[in-house]
């Protein structure tokens, strides 16, 4: 005779897009799960700004209340899940559930990437679990494989395209042709980029992310206010076609690396989020529409990509049910995932990241130009890997592709190349990403 199912009630924070969609696939695969895990998984509270709001989908018997802190306290509450989203209430929340000693599971990757340090420490100190898979990447299962199975691994680099929305766009503007513009509207109707896009196309949401993969992979507490960030609303018709016509694509990536140190210094960790160059051999190349790739490079294992959705309810609802489960289990063994100690972030200042750079500049048709333009590359140390220029009614262009060198040098010759009076306008500057190894 098999022994009885345990059962796991779970508090919900929040019961939007991604809480509604947890809701129901607990309602879909719990039969499954309690098959496989002997774990009776049952939603008995869900915190929510306005109890009488209608709601579609949720099951009769769920109840509603608009008192999360009394639910992540309550004693008929065993793993408590925030999809609230935001800074505040929600860290005050999870800590206060923490420290009555309920594993936590969360989808907010603002909060992680701001606060991470205090809540992984508060989650060890209360011996609980706090898990948080689907803050990045959605769907695709790239935390559990870093936190887990890659812990033994020394990881030097992790780079992704980690928002779906410029990719979109990215993809849009490379494959039809659209301009910026077209292409942000057509992501609007579709419903894959809000209504005010800023946190998408200018990196933040990446840049959250990225902090969050960094500090797992590095072993270093890293935030959000520590990314060096650029977005894709600089990204010109010009540029999607330097592109084309050198095998190349144009995505927006974020790149963390552990930079080893020299001559006795330490090393650092370098995070950034920007346009790149990339060849289309490389395998982020081909990651298409509103999808999402994580690729990680490692001594022993070397390259690794996880590719999926990136976003969306049900994508982000499989995440969180996921960790929800793994917290279950633990519970039961007396266990929980750990980070272990986090080191303080040594950061590598934006200013010395080093990269080969694209720079498209419009200049008046006239001889000497190349020379006092290559002259100003020549006075900050940046060496010109090739220079083409194309001719057109009012002047020209003159699009150079750089050896590696330093962000501070490269932004010396933009500023001294703008004050030139045979400089019609700088455009695009845009970082190269190599070949993989």
């Amino acid at each position: 005779m098999s022994e009885p199912s345990e059962v796991l009630r779970v508090g919900l924070l929040g019961c939007g897009t991604v809480g509604s969609a947890f809701v129901e696939l607990i309602g879909a695969e719990a039969t499954t799960i309690e098959a496989r895990t002997g774990l009776a998984l049952e939603v008995v509270r869900a915190a929510v700004r306005d109890v009488n709001r209608p709601r579609a989908g949720l099951p009769p018997g769920l109840e509603l209340t608009e008192d999360a802190a009394a639910l992540v306290v309550a004693p008929d509450v065993d793993v408590v899940v925030e999809v609230i989203g935001g800074l505040e209430p929600a860290r005050e929340l999870v800590l206060a559930a923490l420290a009555a000693g309920k594993p936590v599971v969360t989808a907010n990757k603002e909060l992680l990437a701001t606060h991470g340090g205090e809540l992984f420490a508060a989650a060890d100190d209360a011996g609980v679990d706090l898990l948080f898979e689907a803050a990045v990447a959605g769907g695709i299962p790239i935390v559990r494989p870093m936190r887990e199975s890659l812990l033994g691994e020394p990881i030097r680099r992790v780079m992704g395209i980690m928002n779906g929305t410029t990719n979109y766009i990215l993809t849009r503007m490379t494959e039809h042709g659209d301009s910026y513009a077209t292409a942000l509207a057509d992501a609007q109707l579709l419903g894959f980029a809000e209504a005010d896009p800023t946190a998408d196309v200018e990196g933040h949401d990446a840049a959250a992310k990225l902090a969050i993969l960094a500090t797992i992979a590095f072993g270093y507490e890293v935030t959000a206010a520590d990314v060096a960030v650029e977005g894709i609303s600089g990204v010109e018709d010009t540029d999607i076609e330097f592109a084309r016509r050198n095998a190349m694509e144009v995505k927006l990536l974020a790149i963390g690396e552990l930079i080893p140190g020299t001559d006795g210094a330490a090393e650092q960790v370098a995070v950034r989020v920007h346009p790149a160059l990339v060849p289309a051999t490389h395998p982020l190349a081909s990651v298409r529409e509103s999808f999402n790739a994580v690729f990680v490079e490692g001594d022993a294992v070397g390259e690794l990509m996880f590719y999926g959705r990136g976003a969306g309810g049900a994508p982000t609802a499989s995440a969180v049910l996921g960790d929800v489960v793994d917290a279950a289990v633990n519970r039961r063994k007396g266990s929980s995932a750990s980070l272990g100690k986090l080191a303080p972030g040594r950061i590598l200042p934006p200013a010395e990241l080093a990269s080969e750079y694209y720079l498209h500049l419009d200049v008046a048709d006239r001889p000497g130009v190349l020379a006092a333009v290559a002259g100003v590359f020549g006075d900050h140390g940046v060496s010109i890997r090739s220079v083409v220029q194309q001719d057109h009614d009012d002047g020209a262009a003159l699009v150079f592709v750089t050896h590696v060198a330093r962000h501070a040098d490269i932004v010396a010759t933009v500023e001294e190349l703008s004050a030139l009076d045979v400089i019609t306008e700088v455009g695009s500057v845009i970082r190269l990403v190599a070949e993989t190894s």
